[in-house]
């Protein structure tokens, strides 16, 4: 069963990845368009919309990858006290009442929204000629197939939790600076060069 966690959590961490990358095109091209407006005085009419397709994607393509490593927001104030048991069973109560028909509403309207658009080849109406829609409103329904595949794999988390007392491991990848942990790291050096 770890073997099918890792596997889907690395698929999830590997298109998240990929798709990072589209953050460096969005600061491309919004200092391209800052450029252009403010020194050249010539702006695109097409950039708002561009930059706002490739920031939906981002967005939306990001989902199982954080959800993958635990990265969504909750009340960790109070569920970080909580046993592991506890957690994974109110986790998955959460998960097969809010998550599983959520995106499964939004894979079901995604996929029709996205259909439609291809089938009238739809384009921005923000700008005249503006960019096609069609390619980014196909990103809803496959990002959504992602996010299922990954909460079907965190509803299977909670049940192993619940079962053994603790929860399976995750595929690792760029931890998060923790402040005290930095800190303690400092001080550590400090002693090093004054002994």
């Amino acid at each position: 069963m770890q073997k099918i966690f890792l596997t889907v959590d690395k698929v999830s961490t590997v298109v998240g990845q990929i798709f990072s990358w589209l953050i460096i095109g969005l600061t491309l091209l919004i200092g391209f368009e800052v450029f252009s407006r403010y020194v050249m005085n010539n702006p695109h009419p097409w950039a708002f919309d561009v930059q706002m397709m490739l920031y939906g994607t981002l967005f939306m393509m990001a989902g199982a990858y954080t959800l993958a490593k635990s990265g969504h927001v909750r009340g960790d104030i109070l569920y970080g006290f909580l046993k592991p048991r506890t957690q994974a069973t109110l986790d998955l109560i959460l998960y097969i009442v809010f998550f599983i028909p959520g995106v499964c509403a939004l894979i079901y309207a995604g996929y029709f929204y996205a259909a439609d658009s291809w089938r009238i080849l739809e384009h921005s109406s923000i700008t005249a000629d503006g960019p096609p829609l069609y390619p980014f409103k196909t990103i809803i329904p496959i990002a959504g197939v992602f996010l299922i595949i990954q909460g079907l794999i965190e509803i299977l988390r909670c049940v192993v939790c619940i079962q053994e007392g603790e929860w399976p491991s995750r595929e690792h990848d760029v931890e998060e600076v923790d402040v005290e942990e930095l800190k303690a790291m400092i001080s550590h050096e400090g002693e090093n060069k004054n002994a």
